[in-house]
């Protein structure tokens, strides 16, 4: 279910989903940093917006296709560390634990994601899972 623009962001940024992770899901703005775009990409997680996620993901490495499983819900997102990624940089990482429930069981996925300017736009390259 995709938020109202005025409820909280599922990136749990502090702003709402209006001023956070809507406007690059729906094209507006892209984001500005490989941490918005690790946050952004979470959001589109947590709304099963498969589309977004393969069209941040480097054409490299992103899959044909991409089926997200709905009974999987996440929510809540951990940033425990970046590096570069800035707004002047080229490459970026970002380490997170995005917590979810599947099944009736709470689980999590520890990452640490490395992101790549390409053309001006940031995208996800891979990821090591911890």
């Amino acid at each position: 279910m995709i938020p109202a623009d005025d409820d909280r962001c599922p990136c749990l940024s502090g702003l709402t989903y209006g001023e956070c992770c809507a406007p690059a899901h729906r094209g507006v703005t892209p984001s500005a940093t490989a941490e918005r775009l690790m946050r952004s990409r979470y959001s589109a997680f947590v709304v099963g917006d498969a589309p977004y996620l393969l069209a941040t993901w480097h054409a490299d490495t992103r899959p044909a296709t991409l089926d997200l499983d709905p009974a999987q819900r996440f929510y809540r997102l951990d940033i425990l560390s970046r590096t570069g990624g800035g707004m002047l940089e080229e490459t970026g990482t970002v380490e997170f634990v995005a917590r979810f429930r599947l099944d009736g069981r709470a689980s999590a996925l520890h990452e640490t994601s490395r992101f790549v300017r390409q053309r001006g736009l940031w995208r996800y390259v891979d990821g090591t899972i911890h």
